[in-house]
């Protein structure tokens, strides 16, 4: 198995796209088109980051840093796939995650923030190509598209790097004109576990207010979601995911778990494929 340092190498390059930025409502706000080097030193034992943001009407944005160790609260996954961010949610501080899905020459990228009072505060997606590349054009992501059955694996990488894989299938029925429902099953040893759960569909918004807490997935361009609770509470266990619709037939799904102490328990990147 490769080391974690050995997939963030993956990464390695010059990735040009933008900073879209959303409300909690699913208004865009800005997008500020970017450029992010990931370069290896001294033997690909350190690696150099600098990122170039060109807002309009004000200077360009530059942030350079140098590292040869990766943070305790991120995991990276075996395709370069990333994810990190707070390692213990807290009702009186800041709290966020970011997420990063990678294809051969693009990335996906998503940062979700909170209040200081647990409230959803701003959802940032960052599409992104290799220089001299050109990336596939994805419309923005539909209730319609997600429909159907979808079998994947998801793999689980745990803090102290343990790595556990389990079988998914996940079935995606319109219920009505603007009701969703869907069955997660996934397989641990020989034990299926099932989960339900119904959506309101509002415009680009899926509601999940049965839920505890209850979530919202916002349909976003490029084929990407974001699925997090409005609104973070005490002694609730919670997910922050980002999706993305790779293919029609191919999406790629990287989650982020919490206890019902607010401790970050894993990560998991799912892989799955329509039926």
């Amino acid at each position: 198995m490769a080391s974690q340092w050995e997939n963030l190498l993956k990464n390695i390059g010059e990735w040009q796209g933008s900073f879209t930025s959303f409300s909690p409502e699913g208004k865009q706000l800005d997008d500020v088109p970017s450029t992010l080097i990931l370069e290896g030193l001294r033997d690909n034992k350190a690696m150099r980051l600098t990122l170039n943001r060109f807002p309009n009407h004000k200077p360009p944005y530059e942030w350079k840093s140098e590292f040869s160790s990766i943070s305790r609260s991120m995991l990276v996954f075996e395709d370069g796939a990333f994810s990190k961010g707070s390692m213990q949610w807290s009702p009186v501080s800041e709290f966020g995650g970011e997420f990063g899905l990678k294809t051969e020459n693009e990335r996906l990228r998503l940062v979700q923030l909170y209040t200081h009072d647990s409230q959803l505060r701003s959802i940032t997606l960052i599409h992104e190509k290799l220089a001299g590349t050109n990336p596939s054009q994805r419309p923005q992501l539909t209730p319609e598209q997600l429909i159907g059955e979808w079998q994947g694996e998801a793999v689980s990488l745990y803090p102290d790097w343990r790595e556990e894989r389990t079988a998914t299938h996940l079935k995606i029925e319109k219920t009505s004109s603007d009701r969703l429902a869907q069955t997660l099953s996934f397989s641990i040893g020989s034990t299926v576990q099932t989960l339900r759960s119904t959506a309101k569909i509002d415009r680009s918004m899926l509601h999940f207010e049965e839920s505890n807490p209850p979530y919202q997935i916002l349909l976003l361009p490029n084929g990407a979601s974001s699925n997090c609770p409005r609104a973070i509470a005490p002694r609730q266990g919670f997910i922050l995911e980002l999706g993305w619709l790779v293919a029609p037939n191919l999406r790629l799904r990287l989650i982020r778990r919490y206890s019902d102490r607010g401790e970050w328990v894993n990560s998991t990147l799912v892989r799955e494929t329509k039926l």
